[in-house]
């Protein structure tokens, strides 16, 4: 007979590893996990795995749920109806009124339910499931139950279109990246201009640029690049599967210099050509078709809920501006009237803050307006609430990037907002936290200085560090528990978004990524392309070549054996040609060598530095305003060129090799 003690030791023995097992910590996860409440073991997904829909209007989740699994990780998982069993991830919708329109609840168990109050949540629950799960060779979910729900309902990005022509693929690489760190709002700031003293102060000569089709005005639309109509209403429909809304921005009545130089006569004589003159008694009848042009009939062009109007810097140039009280009145007039024009159309209006500049007495419509609070001079935002706004918080010191222009930032200080920010923030402005006037807040990228060779890629290199910091922010608010250090490593371990990489990351830093003996014309690289912090190196057996003749390119680049105008070796993207003053005599075998970060190019010759393309190449000198040509290059190595020479001992490196 066993003893009452040895069945009491049995026991424990059993007992004993379950207790000894280590609690799972809280996975890390863009933006941080509200709650985590670990247990132990995990969940490996397998062949058999489904994606169970169990409420309706859930499809378009697990569709999407998906195709971002096998485009992360190759293998792909059924989407059923039905009763879910062991090893399934089950979708449901649960009215929950502590989650919000936007919060969701994960139990990981032997199956993964995901549950949320609406659609949104449920997608949301999903871009955490892929970034717990790209982190893990087997895909493994740590077992344990995630609620997590926005502390702020606007969450977002404005992007300057107007000044350098942002092309509709990347637009829509950035909503991913937007959606997949559960940020959900996007302006695209359409019109807008550079600035006069880098044009010979000549009005007429002055960039400017509006990025709409348009039938109503032949000759309004940027030549240089814009959107139709028809790929707008697409970009803002796929966008919203993601659950990103698109907010187009007409920005008047300052930064509207395309306006002016369309319609003679409308540029304001006292303020600059780049403001409208609001006396003038054509400019508001031609705004307003301007607006109807995309808002009105039956199939509009803006069709989601918001549309910006602008109105911000008016006259802020201008000392006394503000004393001027007939045309501060007469912007008052114009603002309330663009404010009703667009609600007419169904739509939410939303401002620029410069109504504390332009005080008076001529009534302005606040009430479901969206106020942008972005220095404080211009709209005080404890007044601006008071008069009825809502608003958004975008401080400029604090949110704001212009790439390479030497003032604002060029890369956010992302350190000091995720220690010290939140939308209470507004510049030096202290709101409580999840003020129920406080919507949310964005950030911004302007590019100012038009023509200075920032490229897409460039931009892009500024903003995924920015937008992994502010999707925390705006997300999690005060509660954030990781020390930046740790998140800041631990970021690098998430994708853009599925299937993105703009970045050009391959490998682990410090790596040899890819060798070939010999690069035959014509050839292809499973390699894309390298992001910057790179060396790429070859042999040339050099023989002429034709001016135009490439060594390789992707869609994003072209580099050059001979460039296009005078057959030097160089490069091309975004419109930009940059070259080396460098062209191998025929016959001659060289070692070339080029190392490429986000603050030039630099070209070597048998192992001695030849020349650098850097960021303090100054381009413009007017006196105090200064502009630098950027000549960076994310090296393009997809596809080889038709070259005659010799390519050989290719090797690309992810990481600058000390020389």
């Amino acid at each position: 007979m066993i003893s009452r003690f040895k069945i009491l030791l049995l026991a424990l023995a059993l007992i004993m590893p379950a207790a000894l097992a280590a609690i799972n910590p809280k996975p890390f996860v863009i933006p941080e996990l509200r709650v985590w409440a670990g247990r132990t073991g995990s969940f490996v997904p397998s062949a058999s795995t489904r994606i169970v829909v169990t409420s309706d209007g859930l499809h378009g989740v697990a569709d999407s749920l998906a195709a971002d699994w096998h485009t992360m990780f190759g293998s792909r998982l059924q989407v059923v109806d039905g009763k879910a069993e062991k090893g399934d991830i089950v979708l449901s919708l649960k009215a929950d009124k502590k989650l919000g329109e936007e919060g969701y609840t994960i139990d990981i168990a032997e199956k993964v339910t995901v549950t949320a109050p609406k659609p949104v949540g449920v997608y949301w629950a999903t871009r955490t499931l892929l970034q717990i799960a790209e982190q893990s060779a087997e895909r493994e979910l740590p077992k344990g139950k995630i609620t997590d729900w926005p502390d702020y309902g606007l969450r977002g990005l404005s992007m300057d279109v107007g000044r350098k022509f942002i092309p509709m693929a990347y637009l829509k690489d950035l909503v991913k990246a937007l959606s997949y760190y559960k940020l959900n709002s996007l302006r695209i700031h359409l019109n807008d201009n550079g600035f006069p003293y880098y044009f010979g102060n000549d009005w007429d000569k002055t960039y400017a640029a509006f990025r709409m089709e348009s039938d109503r005005f032949p000759g309004l639309t940027a030549r240089d690049g814009y959107y139709t109509k028809d790929e707008f209403r697409d970009f803002q429909r796929s966008s919203a599967g993601e659950f990103v809304d698109i907010v187009p921005e007409i920005d008047i009545p300052a930064h509207a210099l395309a306006f002016s130089h369309y319609k003679k006569g409308i540029g304001s004589k006292e303020f600059g050509e780049d403001h409208l003159d609001l006396f003038n008694p054509e400019t508001m009848p031609f705004l307003d078709e301007v607006f109807d042009e995309y808002l009105g009939g039956d199939n509009p062009v803006f069709i989601n809920e918001y549309m910006h109007i602008g109105t911000d810097e008016f006259g802020k140039d201008y000392p006394g501006f503000d004393k001027k009280k007939e045309t501060a009145e007469k912007f008052r007039g114009f603002m309330d009237h663009y404010i009703r024009l667009v609600e007419s159309y169904g739509k939410k209006p939303w401002v620029w803050g410069s109504l504390s500049t332009a005080p008076g007495e001529t009534p302005i419509k606040t009430e479901g307006v969206m106020l942008d609070a972005w220095y404080n001079g211009y709209a005080d935002p404890k007044e601006m609430i008071k008069l009825g706004f809502k608003l958004n918080s975008i401080p400029d010191g604090m949110v704001y990037i212009v790439p390479a222009a030497g003032y604002y930032y060029d890369y956010l200080n992302t350190e000091w907002l995720y220690n010290n920010w939140t939308p209470a923030k507004v510049g030096n402005v202290q709101f409580e936290e999840q003020d129920p006037n406080i919507a949310g807040g964005y950030f911004a990228v302007w590019n100012d200085h038009v023509g200075n060779g920032i490229s897409v890629q460039d931009i892009h290199h500024r903003v995924m560090p920015a937008l992994q910091t502010m999707a925390v922010k705006l997300w999690d608010g005060l509660n954030v528990s990781l020390p930046y250090a740790d998140f800041n490593e631990a970021r690098a371990s998430i994708s853009e978004a599925p299937g993105l990489n703009r970045l050009g990351r391959v490998g682990t830093p410090g790596q040899l990524v890819l060798e070939q003996a010999k690069v035959a014309p014509g050839s292809r690289n499973e390699i894309p392309e390298i992001g910057y912090g790179y060396t790429v190196e070859f042999d040339l057996d050099a023989v002429a070549e034709k001016p135009g003749t490439v060594l390789f390119s992707s869609p994003d680049a072209v580099v050059y054996l001979a460039d296009p105008v005078k057959g030097l070796l160089g490069f091309a993207r975004d419109g930009y040609l940059n070259t080396f003053n460098f062209r191998p005599y025929p016959g001659e075998k060289v070692h070339i060598r080029i190392d490429g970060t986000n603050e030039g190019t630099t070209l070597f010759v048998n192992r001695q530095k030849y020349q650098s393309l850097d960021k303090v190449t100054q381009w413009h000198n007017e006196g105090k305003n200064k502009m630098y040509y950027v000549s960076t290059l994310v090296f393009p190595l997809q596809q080889a060129g038709d070259f005659k020479s010799g390519v050989s001992n290719l090797k690309v490196y992810n990481y600058v090799r000390p020389l």
